[in-house]
């Protein structure tokens, strides 16, 4: 049976949950790539992603432009990598940024909440890739430690493609 697309968003959840920080990519004004740190906003994933920029950000003209971009998500502890691709908008929803408000938001936006200049950049999740290996150094090394004594290798890394369209 194939798997359905909340299982698949399951799955994806799962895997960037509790990774803070992801780096968000998108094609410039001058069609070079640029990637930069944002904070996902903490809300259960449903294949929408969330963050909080200001208007003036260069990602907005950036958006406009194209909306493809791509967000890549690393979790060393986990040893777990995921890159999701997907749509991008730039939304003005006041409702939406005081559900999404944190106060750890207010150091990057220290006018608070009520800034006017706040904006969100809503994702939907197209497809994603990911690379889930053992959690632990000790995971990786009985992995290793398993393919010494059996015939066959154990994979190091569960990788896979999740096509969330």
């Amino acid at each position: 049976m194939a798997d359905t697309r909340a299982e698949h968003i399951a799955q994806l959840a799962e895997l960037i949950k509790d990774v803070e920080v992801a780096m968000f990519t998108t094609t410039g004004v001058d069609g070079r790539l640029y990637s930069r740190p944002l904070a996902t906003q903490q809300v259960s994933f449903d294949g929408d992603l969330w963050f909080v920029i200001t208007a003036d950000s260069p990602k907005v003209a950036e958006i406009a432009l194209d909306p493809r971009v791509n967000v890549a998500y690393v979790s060393p502890s986990k040893n777990t990598y995921v890159s999701v691709a997907g749509r991008a908008r730039v939304v003005d929803d006041r409702a939406k940024i005081e559900e999404l408000w944190s106060s750890a938001m207010k150091l990057f936006f220290p006018a608070g909440k009520d800034d006017p200049n706040l904006r969100l950049i809503h994702v939907r999740a197209d497809s994603a890739e990911y690379w889930d290996g053992p959690g632990t150094l000790l995971g990786t090394a009985l992995s290793f430690v398993l393919s010494a004594v059996q015939d066959e290798p154990a994979p190091l890394a569960d990788n896979g493609f999740i096509d969330l369209r």
